[in-house]
């Protein structure tokens, strides 16, 4: 389990005098200007930041390339689809892919990544937050490069917390806020549809509990073993099917995703809410327009996410976008050196303050621009540098699938049964003998 101290302060800067002499390296000489190499990038949906971006690097590469960007669609899985369809064709125009950090093994494992260039992997390794290095990483090595990192917060009402005598200043256990949600007729705000937000959730209350989802999760697909039937996955069986069966989470639990989660979390009957850190910022923009008191933000707090076992650390989910190269393109080392350019520390302060998404890199948080529009900022880094990855397999897709048919809805989850059927029934889709 990764902790928020032992390897946080590894040394995180390099002298920028020293990532331009590798940016040199990687790109070469400037082409003539008729064969200037045209570089796509296929993007995650965002508001236009990649874009700006893109086009800033564009200017500073002075003529050595140009990058286009092409998006890719909203849902995670059809992004996986696409990328996978493309590089498994030997598609020579996957120039640079945002890619989710779930589907990079899958995109590592055959060959489909170009490897990233040795001056990048230092880079990266000296200036990024663990939870973020971690999701980049396939057999122990780097194979994209972190871009921007997310990870969720236990977002709370100041009131509800006070008057169930919480401390929040220190940590606190699932147990605890099922309790004072239960005693106040509140309502939790947690992800309980059936969707990848119910495999977010799960992962994190199972390494919370000091254990991991898969027991081997680099082994071929007949080999993999699960270890959801464990103390640990019976804990988060055990939240999961409270939540559900008393109704903590409120009517609209067995289709709730983040955004639902919020707008309940907003309301009377809002209490305590597991979410990413565009909550503040829609938030507020609500309470601007009318449409929410305008004294809700100041009974807004928020935390490291909770414990699943009080005396072990907490594992926040981790989310976010590492950038690769298709191991077919044609124009290699001038991705590289594009990549390069998207992920300074610059970039990555101006992608949070105008696209809403953090920084892997912790230098970024200085910037005072983070501080005034995110005052949570500090526990959105320190939470980054302790986040738990989803299972990395190559077989991610087949897996998450699998427990989000066994999961959901949170009503039907028993502790008893279903770790262990779980267990089951992933072991079997995995060696083909069961479908999903």
């Amino acid at each position: 389990m990764i902790t928020p101290h032992t390897r946080r302060r590894r040394g995180r800067t390099l002298a920028t005098a020293a990532l331009a002499a590798a940016a040199l390296t990687l790109s070469g000489c400037a082409p003539a200007e008729d064969e200037t190499p045209v570089l796509t990038w296929y993007t995650n949906p965002d508001d236009g930041g990649q874009a700006t971006i893109a086009a800033e690097c564009t200017d500073a590469a002075q003529g050595r390339y140009a990058i286009q960007t092409s998006m890719l669609p909203n849902e995670a899985s059809a992004q996986r689809e696409q990328l996978t369809r493309r590089l498994a064709a030997g598609d020579t125009s996957m120039d640079i892919m945002s890619l989710d950090p779930p589907f990079v093994p899958e995109l590592a494992e055959p060959g489909f990544l170009a490897p990233v260039p040795q001056q990048l992997q230092d880079h990266a390794k000296q200036n990024t937050l663990e939870g973020a290095l971690a999701g980049a990483t396939w057999k122990d090595e780097l194979v994209a490069v972190p871009f921007w990192a997310n990870t969720q917060l236990l977002w709370y009402r100041k009131s509800v917390a006070e008057k169930a005598g919480l401390d929040m200043s220190k940590p606190v256990t699932w147990d605890q806020l099922m309790d004072a949600a239960a005693e106040q007729d509140k309502h939790l705000g947690v992800q309980g549809a059936r969707a990848e937000s119910m495999t977010v959730w799960l992962n994190s209350l199972v390494v919370g509990g000091g254990d991991r989802i898969l027991a081997n999760p680099e082994a071929p697909a007949e080999q993999v073993q699960t270890t959801l039937d464990s103390e640990a996955g019976k804990k988060a069986a055990e939240i999961i099917g409270r939540i559900g069966d008393e109704g903590l989470g409120g009517p609209g639990l067995p289709t709730q995703r983040e955004n639902e989660a919020m707008l309940q979390f907003q309301g009377e009957k809002g209490s305590f809410m597991v979410n990413w850190p565009f909550v503040w910022a829609a938030t507020n923009a609500s309470v601007e327009d009318g449409s929410l008191p305008s004294d809700l933000p100041e009974d807004i707090g928020w935390t490291t996410y909770p414990r699943t076992d009080a005396d072990r650390e907490a594992a926040p989910p981790l989310g976010g976008i590492n950038l690769g190269v298709g191991a077919k393109s044609e124009h290699q080392a001038e991705a590289w050196d594009a990549i390069s350019c998207i992920t300074t520390k610059q970039h990555q302060a101006d992608y949070f303050v105008t696209n809403g998404n953090p920084p892997a890199n912790p230098a970024a948080y200085e910037d005072e621009r983070i501080k005034d529009a995110y005052p949570m900022a500090d526990e959105i880094r320190d939470s980054l540098d302790i986040a738990a990855p989803r299972p990395q397999t190559p077989y991610y897709n087949e897996v998450s699938t699998a427990i989000q048919q066994r999961y959901a809805p949170p009503g039907s989850v028993d502790p008893a049964t279903t770790p262990a059927k779980a267990s089951e029934f992933i072991e079997k889709v995995l060696r083909g003998e069961r479908l999903l």
